[in-house]
């Protein structure tokens, strides 16, 4: 069974992105070279397609082949100009407000994001990556079977936690599987469920 990754960058007091969802300094997640270069050997899929392109990364990597996007983060992407920045994967994004796909590669679902994951993990493949955001994550809780987080050496008072919107107060946990503390400070964290 396929199991659903949420792989995320955070700082050191839990937030993956800002109050208004960008970080218009640039400056909570410093893309480092050693970051670059972590990336690249570990989940070289998790490179956005430009990036993979302008690096030279042909490697498909062997954990995800489908990722996952709430509403609000695949905005960034459009903001930008960008209709599928991950267009090596299968993509998904999860929408009640957004009508039809900005892109082919890119497929727009309505429903239960947990029922479409508990659907998506029988089918057969490698896994499924949460890539954000916050309130997807939060939908998805219960689903999650893996948490990487990419804790950056910066506090940002306040923003935006790895998990919204949950109506309900459950707890679950995840155990420690690996660790790896960069140059750079940034220090990768790999959880599963215990």
């Amino acid at each position: 069974m396929r199991t659903l990754t949420y792989l995320v960058a955070a700082t050191l007091d839990g937030h993956i992105a800002e109050s208004g969802g960008v970080d218009p300094t640039g400056t909570l997640f410093d893309v480092g070279q050693d970051y670059l270069d972590y990336a690249i050997a570990n989940y070289p899929e998790t490179l956005p397609t430009g990036a993979r392109q302008a690096f030279g990364v042909t490697d498909p990597g062997t954990r995800f082949d489908t990722v996952l996007e709430g509403r609000r983060s695949y905005q960034l992407g459009l903001d930008a100009g960008i209709t599928n920045a991950y267009a090596h994967l299968r993509h998904l994004v999860f929408s009640r407000t957004l009508a039809d796909s900005p892109d082919p590669g890119v497929e727009v679902v309505a429903d239960d994001p947990a029922a479409t994951v508990r659907k998506l993990k029988a089918e057969p493949g490698r896994g499924l990556w949460l890539v954000g955001g916050a309130a997807l994550a939060g939908e998805l809780f219960e689903e999650i079977d893996e948490i990487v987080v990419k804790v950056n050496p910066v506090a940002s008072g306040t923003g935006i936690p790895l998990f919204t919107g949950r109506s309900q107060a459950s707890r679950r946990r995840f155990a420690v599987r690996d660790h790896t503390v960069l140059a750079s400070g940034v220090v990768i964290l790999t959880y599963n469920l215990s």
